[in-house]
C-alpha cells in the first residue's frame, strides 16, 4: 500500500488544497493531510478545529486521513511508513522555496520522494492568507472554500454573509 503525506497550515482549507488532496488520492492508495501547529503564522483557527475543517470538507473519503505533526516532517514520514510527501504548487514564486524544503528532507531522508501537484487553474491564485483577508473584510469567500470552511470564517469574523 502507498501512503502519501500532504503537509500544510490549511488555515484554513482551500479547494486548492482540496483539489491537490484529489490528486494526490489518484496517484497514492492512501494520503494523509498532516497540520503543522504553524504557531509562527499566529493561526486564525486552532489546530482542532483545522483538523475538523478538513475532515468536514472531505467527508467519506476513507482513503484519507487528517492528523496533526510536530517537528521534523521527515520525522512524521516515517513513523507513519509513507513513501512520498505531496507539495501543492500555485505559481513559479512557490517553487523556489519548495524545491529548498524538497532537497533538504531529501539530505535527511533519502527514501522520501517529494512529489508537486499543481492545482486546477481556477485555484491557483488561492491562498489561505488572501481568503481570510477577503473573509475578515466581509467578502463571499463560499466560492473559494467548502462549506463548513465559509461558515466558520463567518462566525470567526461575525459577518452575516
Amino acid at each position: 500500500m502507498k501512503r502519501a503525506i500532504y503537509p500544510g497550515s490549511f488555515d484554513p482549507v482551500t479547494f486548492g488544497h482540496i483539489d491537490v488532496i484529489g490528486r494526490a488520492l489518484r496517484l497514492f492508495d492512501e494520503v494523509i493531510v498532516a497540520v503543522a501547529p504553524s504557531e509562527g503564522k499566529s493561526p486564525l483557527f486552532p489546530m482542532a478545529e483545522r483538523l475538523d475543517l478538513i475532515r468536514a470538507s472531505v467527508p467519506g473519503e476513507t482513503r484519507l486521513s487528517v492528523k496533526q505533526f510536530d517537528g521534523l516532517l521527515v520525522d512524521f514520514v516515517k513513523e507513519e511508513k509513507a513513501a512520498a510527501v505531496i507539495r501543492g504548487l500555485r505559481a513559479v514564486s512557490d517553487f523556489e522555496f519548495e524545491f529548498q524544503m524538497a532537497l533538504m528532507n531529501r539530505r535527511l531522508a533519502p527514501d522520501v520522494e517529494t512529489i508537486f501537484l499543481m492545482p486546477k487553474e481556477d485555484y491557483s491564485y488561492i491562498s489561505s492568507r488572501i481568503v481570510k483577508e477577503v473573509a475578515r473584510l466581509g467578502g463571499d469567500v463560499s466560492g473559494v472554500v467548502p462549506a463548513p470552511v465559509a461558515e466558520a470564517l463567518r462566525h470567526k469574523f461575525g459577518k452575516a454573509r
